[in-house]
């Protein structure tokens, strides 16, 4: 009975949305859709990017031949990022302000909708937002934040990080793994792609590496490659993984109309002591964990062929809090909670090459006040086509000019107040608005029940 009552209350919320998405689906085939992301790779730390310890062949030819976006920006880290990705919403708006801490259950996640339309959904790797912190660990199905319970119709996740030789869960059930931990995950999801492939079913895959974070435990082959670096040497392992991938959705014939995401959670981990240890951050400023571009930057590229017709690059901004939104557009759907508010916005225009300036800026925020944080807890930044605003505490700003100064060595606040002035009011209004939705304000409902996990082995 509850079952029934939660799948009829999810049809009355998202229905009107399905059924729209549906007659507009006659129209262009929905993409199926992959995303790769890496854990606290640095900008710099891709050859595109300049990066010379090691080669990354197989990223240096997905920029290549995608759309790179040479100005795109994670949160400052992990958990909070893979908040964003799921919800279009920054973080702080449902209290994952840090590592580790949990996805408020009222979310709406992209994958729940992927599900309603039709779409087959995996995840495979590291999660994150189940509130379990240290090194990675089965998550049972029971867990109400497992993948499982958020969109993901199979899983072969941990919750954190993973090295060699891991034990990872099968849909909550452990199995112990051999061999590097990112070829490890790219096996299982290719799996998973297989199977669709061969049912001829949309997918919804996010494969989201443990590398290169710390501990750094590559194979002997790769750190001898990386010259006995660790960082490297796992960042060659995720390199193979992304070559692997892309090689076989062309001989499965799924590559033209497959949106491929590939992008970092968060800037490197820079240590100052050994600046090399842990990624370089291509000349930008601070690491992760920080407001400045080298913890907020990182390297992305969207690959979709039958969309992105040309090779290209932009300096737009843009962000992981853009991903929700642009897959609902590229999947036609509407916003099944439209009245609630979102933090990014669709990028299908600049896929297109109709968006030279970003609409409006994006907002960063790490609210140091725990779970009633104000809008002086902790800094913040607002970000625009031009102008970075950095809020380092009350009444102590920062300005730079990000395209002439992507270093941010040139503090203009004090010569520039004009354009301080109104940076400062709109950052101050939306730390408001994500206060107010950190309060619970934008949920005067129910989210959709997720689709209950099946009884299968998911293989």
């Amino acid at each position: 009975m509850l079952r029934t009552l939660l799948a009829a209350l999810c049809l009355l919320l998202v229905g009107p949305a399905i059924h729209a998405a549906s007659a507009r689906a006659e129209l262009s085939p929905r993409p199926n859709i992959i995303l790769c992301m890496t854990d606290d790779q640095g900008w710099g730390d891709v050859g595109f990017h300049g990066l010379t310890q090691v080669k990354t062949p197989h990223l240096d030819a997905l920029a290549a031949s995608g759309l790179r976006l040479d100005r795109f920006y994670a949160q400052q880290t992990c958990s909070p990022t893979r908040a964003s990705i799921l919800t279009g919403r920054h973080p702080n708006r449902m209290g994952v302000f840090w590592p580790g801490m949990p996805l408020r259950r009222e979310e709406l996640t992209l994958a729940q909708v992927a599900q309603q339309v039709g779409y087959r959904t995996g995840h495979f790797g590291k999660w994150h937002l189940n509130g379990v912190a240290g090194p990675g660990r089965v998550i049972s199905d029971s867990d109400p934040l497992s993948p499982r319970h958020c969109g993901f119709d199979e899983s072969f996740s941990v919750s954190n990080y993973f090295e060699t030789d891991w034990t990872f869960g099968r849909n909550g059930i452990p199995e112990p793994s051999q061999g590097d931990g990112s070829e490890v995950v790219m096996a299982q999801a290719l799996q998973f792609i297989e199977k669709q492939a061969a049912a001829k079913q949309s997918f919804l895959a996010a494969i989201w590496f443990g590398s290169p974070h710390v501990p750094h435990r590559p194979l002997p082959a790769d750190l001898a490659a990386a010259q006995g670096s660790g960082y490297f040497g796992e960042l060659l392992a995720v390199d193979r993984s992304i070559g692997t991938l892309r090689a076989r959705l062309r001989e499965l014939g799924l590559a033209e109309n497959t949106l491929l995401w590939f992008n970092s959670d968060n800037g490197g981990w820079i240590d100052p002591a050994h600046p090399e240890a842990h990624g370089v951050s291509g000349g930008l400023r601070g690491r992760k964990g920080d407001m400045w571009e080298g913890g907020l930057r990182v390297p992305c590229v969207v690959e979709w062929p039958a969309r992105i017709r040309q090779p290209a690059l932009s300096n737009v901004p843009a962000g992981v809090v853009d991903i929700f939104p642009t897959l609902l557009a590229a999947m036609q759907v509407p916003d099944p909670r439209p009245g609630r508010p979102l933090d990014g916005i669709s990028l299908l225009p600049l896929f297109d090459g109709h968006m030279p300036r970003r609409p409006q800026p994006l907002g960063f925020w790490q609210a140091n006040g725990g779970e009633h944080p104000t809008s002086d807890s902790g800094p913040a930044a607002w970000t625009g086509n031009r102008y970075k605003l950095v809020k380092l505490a009350k009444n102590r700003y920062e300005l730079y000019d990000l395209p002439a100064d992507p270093a941010e060595q040139n503090n203009l606040a004090s010569a520039l107040p004009e354009i301080v002035a109104p940076l400062q009011a709109d950052l101050e209004t939306w730390q408001q608005s994500v206060l107010r939705s950190l309060s619970g304000a934008d949920f005067p409902y129910s989210q959709p029940a997720p689709r209950p996990p099946s009884t299968g082995s998911g293989r």
